[in-house]
């Protein structure tokens, strides 16, 4: 059935068509995320920054409309081997993000590019972006990503330089230069400098090891020798001295090198030797305190001669020591012996006891010895008590 022009029910389809149509192009607003046209891998160089720029937009929008979303954005890195890394992200108005990593822009300009700062060789991976909405309802289903490729060079390291052989006349020598570090691969490139400047190719120098072999030297090629170690983004160098010498020159300096070794062998021998006599006459005085006897120590017993801790003979005598035994009446006609004074006191015979005055004092010196003479030797003089003829001591 055909509705005529005019009538109320073609007004009605017009507003539902029109209506449609504005709902239609709302629904059909999507966001579209943006990188340079034919940039999808980066090079930078080790310790420089660098800017992955990345941008989005939303399709059939007014151009005089405002932004009205909420973006939620993140930059992944990928790397083979390891799992996938957050490096920045922003959800509900929040920014966070690994160190050396920044926004270039504010995210309301909706240019969402990423900084990297003081780059390293383990920066190199693929960076991954992804931006969506959010509304009320939470993140739209509607959301894209791209990535890029960044590749962090490094310039060559410092090589060092050497040679390889003796270098006399007629003989070979190999020069070898190395660098520790580079990316890509460096290349090296051999010289020679004044007086005579010379620049060396293959087959005698070598790009990729670094080596140069010269044969048959001569004093002529005596020099100095520079290495250049270069790739894309650098260069280093490093350089070797180069003396040719005569063969009687030569034997000299060979000579020389087998004397200082010898005289090292010969002085690590002494010192090995020196240390090894040590330890046998230690260890030889060790035996000797084990096996030495310890001297006798002379007890300190009382009513009896002593030696004092000086050394000295002393002549001390207890007065029990002076103390004669008790004994039996002598008989009529027998001498009876008297008692020694001490130790060292000699014995003498006593005269049969009489009714007339009683017997002079012996000498308590020893031996005959006078008091001036023990005096000196040390001895302390000692009173003897008298004795009855009863036997007791008065």
């Amino acid at each position: 059935m055909i509705i005529p022009a005019g009538t109320p029910e073609t007004s009605l389809l017009r507003v539902l068509f029109l209506g449609l149509s504005t709902f239609a192009s709302l629904a059909l607003a999507k966001l579209q995320l943006h990188m340079p046209t034919g940039i999808s891998k980066l090079e930078a160089v080790e310790g420089q920054e660098v800017v992955l720029p990345t941008w989005y937009t939303v399709t059939q929008e007014k151009p005089s409309s405002q932004p009205w979303e909420e973006p939620v954005l993140f930059w992944f890195l990928e790397q083979k081997g390891k799992e996938l890394d957050q490096v920045l992200s922003y959800f509900n108005g929040a920014l966070s993000s690994k160190p050396r990593v920044s926004l270039v822009h504010s995210v309301s300009t909706r240019n969402v590019s990423l900084r990297l700062e003081a780059l390293q060789e383990e920066d190199s991976g693929t960076y991954r972006c992804s931006v969506s909405f959010l509304d009320s309802g939470g993140p739209k289903p509607d959301h894209n990503s791209k990535s890029i490729e960044l590749q962090v060079l490094v310039p060559p390291a410092p090589p060092s330089c050497s040679f390889q052989g003796v270098p006399y006349v007629g003989t070979n020598v190999t020069l070898n230069c190395k660098s520790p570090r580079s990316k890509p691969i460096a290349q090296y490139q051999w010289e020679k400098l004044a007086p005579s400047p010379q620049v060396f190719f293959g087959p005698a120098s070598d790009a990729i090891r670094g080596s140069l072999k010269l044969t048959n030297i001569s004093t002529s090629m005596s020099g100095v020798y520079v290495c250049r170690a270069q790739n894309r983004v650098g260069f280093a160098q490093c350089n070797v001295t180069l003396e040719v010498m005569t063969e009687s020159k030569a034997a000299v300096v060979v000579g020389a090198v087998v004397g200082t070794l010898l005289g090292l062998v010969l002085l690590a021998g002494l010192i090995l030797l020196y240390q090894r006599r040590n330890k046998t006459l230690e260890e030889l005085a060790n035996d000797i305190k084990e096996d030495a006897i310890p001297p006798r120590t002379l007890p300190w017993t009382k009513g009896a001669d002593t030696i004092s801790k000086n050394g000295t003979l002393s002549s001390v005598t207890s007065a029990r020591a002076l103390r004669p035994p008790k004994a039996a009446p002598p008989r009529p006609g027998r001498f009876t012996p008297t008692p020694s004074v001490s130790s060292q006191a000699l014995s003498s015979p006593r005269l049969p006891r009489t009714d007339g005055p009683p017997p002079q004092p012996v000498s308590l010196s020893p031996g005959g010895v006078s008091s001036s003479s023990l005096g000196r030797m040390g001895a302390v003089p000692v009173m003897v008590p008298a004795q009855s003829q009863a036997g007791s001591l008065v």
